[in-house]
This record gives structure tokens, sequence and C-alpha cells, in this order.
């Protein structure tokens, strides 16, 4: 079996297998194809790479569009296996060795990629998150600038507004060209508490939602609780990990659920009667709601609500 790790910067490709071969490559097209070129004959078991942000995107798609194995892992699990085995030296061509003894270690698993038009529609969705925060910073510095910026900083809005309604213009674009997503768009938004930008990024950022169990999905966005136990001392269970920008847009949606879809609104009010804090309730209506979603996806129903009990 080979286990292979490649360490992705913004100009190289440093790869590494686990029996010791390295490689380096520049991070540009014909440097890519050329580490596929280099990693397909050898077959291997599985190649890991850290998140990276938009540096590892292009590489991991076309390991797996070319079927090679690959799992994009979080860099500070990695961090902590290399102190684990007493690696505190630092360099790419290190990195890229001990991605590929991470590889052969712990196996993470095999990362599905999203095929290329969810990764385009992530792309607006994430647009659309940046220019949200440009426009919401320009307001709050209108509020309180001199007269003699004002002008600039009005036309800046206006400029970011202009923009923020061009993209929204090609988002739903996107949406109406694809029937599937039309779909799991009304779907999701039949749910009170779940708006069109809400299903949106569930769409673009959780491709998996329907796909997998409730305890798997919990467990990427990061509301599964996880136990803090030592012999007999039993600590307060805490949520750890997942995908960050799910569980904001997801806690959001919360908010809204909690004071008008009937079912998170009696469960958070139960929670609340019976002394949990503010924050566990939410977070346990968060991992209720998305349990809710995941069902409805995976049986492709529409959210109805609860019949009144008759006494």
């Amino acid at each position: 079996m080979t286990y292979c790790g490649i360490d992705v910067s913004a100009g190289t490709l440093d790869t590494a297998s686990a029996s010791g071969a390295t490689w380096q490559h520049p991070n540009t097209p014909a440097g890519i194809a050329a580490v596929v070129a280099t990693l397909a004959p050898l077959a291997p078991t599985l190649i890991v790479l850290e998140a990276t942000g938009a540096y590892h995107a292009s590489v991991t798609g076309a390991l797996v569009a070319a079927g090679l194995p690959v799992a994009v892992v979080n860099p500070r699990q990695v961090r902590r296996f290399a102190e684990s085995v007493g690696q505190l030296a630092k360099t790419d061509r290190l990195d890229a060795a001990l991605l590929a003894r991470f590889a052969a270690t712990v196996q993470p698993p095999v990362r599905v990629l999203p095929d290329v038009a969810t990764q385009e529609l992530a792309a607006l969705v994430d647009r659309r998150r940046q220019l949200t925060e440009m426009l919401t910073m320009e307001r709050n510095r209108l509020a309180v600038a001199r007269r003699s910026v004002q002008a600039s900083v009005r036309q800046t809005i206006r400029a970011l507004e202009r923009a923020l309604a061009a993209l929204e213009d090609e988002t739903d674009r996107w949406i109406k060209d694809s029937p599937v997503w039309r779909a799991r768009e009304d779907l999701l938004t039949s749910f009170p508490g779940i708006g069109p930008q809400t299903a949106r990024a569930l769409i673009a950022r959780l491709d998996e939602l329907g796909r997998v169990s409730g305890r798997q999905i919990a467990a990427l966005v990061g509301v599964a609780p996880f136990a803090q136990e030592s012999g007999r001392w039993k600590g307060q269970r805490h949520i750890r990990g997942g995908r960050a920008e799910v569980r904001a847009l997801l806690y959001m949606a919360t908010l809204t659920a909690a004071r008008w879809n009937p079912v998170i609104r009696t469960l958070y009010r139960r929670l609340k009667a019976a002394g949990k804090p503010t924050k566990v309730a939410l977070t346990a209506c968060m991992r209720h709601v998305l349990l809710i979603l995941n069902a409805m996806v995976k049986n492709n129903q529409r959210w109805q609500a609860p019949r009144p009990t008759t006494a």
C-alpha cells in the first residue's frame, strides 16, 4: 500500500510518499498535471492534503477527477499529530512527508468532492457573504464618518449594493438552471426558519445533506456534543470542529425557528424551563433543526407542521 502527502502552498506542491520519495512541482495547471502524472502510476491507497482555502482546491479536484483517493484534513489535526511523534521542525518537504505518515497511520476517510457546478455555487455564496460583510462595514463607517469623507463612503456603498444585486441575480440564474437545486431550495425553505440564502448555502456547503445519517451530519457541521469524562468525573459536553460557516448559518436559522417553528419553539422552551443555559438550549435546537432537514432531504419531503393534539 502506498500513502502520499501533498503540502500545498501558493507557489509549490511538495509531494512525498511514506516510503521516502519526494517531488516538488509548481502550483500551476501544468504543475498540477505533473503531480497527477507522478502519482497515478503509483496507485496510492490514500493521498492526504491539508485544507488551505483556495490553494488546495485545484489540485484536489484534479486528483479526484483522475480517480485517486484523496482526504482533505484539518491542519490543526496534522500539527497535533506532528507534536505527538516529536516532529518540531517545519518545512514544505518535511510537511509533505509528515502528511504521508499521517495518511498511513490515521487513514482519514476519503473525501467526496462536490461537482463543478456545486463548487461554482459555493463560490457565489462565499462572494455574497464577503460583499455583505464589506457593505456592513461601510455603513458602520458612514455613521461616524467626517463630512470630508462621507461622499467617498457613500460612493463605495452604492458600488457594493450594485455588485451585491448583480451577484444575487447571477445566483438566481444558477439555481433556476438546475431542476435539482430548484427542488432542493423549495424543500428546504418549506421549513420555518430557513430562508432562500440559508437554503442556497446549505446546498453549496453541505452537499452531504440527506445522504448520510443524522449522527454523521451532526458531526460534519460540528453540533454533535463530545463527552468530557475521566474516571468518576463527568464534565459538561461540548461541540467541537465541523464546518464553521455552515454552523453560523444554522445558528441564525435556529434563532428564527425558535420563534416561528412550533417544534423548535417547543423544544427551546422545554430546555429553558429545565434550567439549561441559552447557549446549550440553542445548540440542542440547532442539532434538531439539522436532523429534521437531513430527514426531509433524504425522504424528499417538505416540512409538515405537527397536527395539534386533541384532549
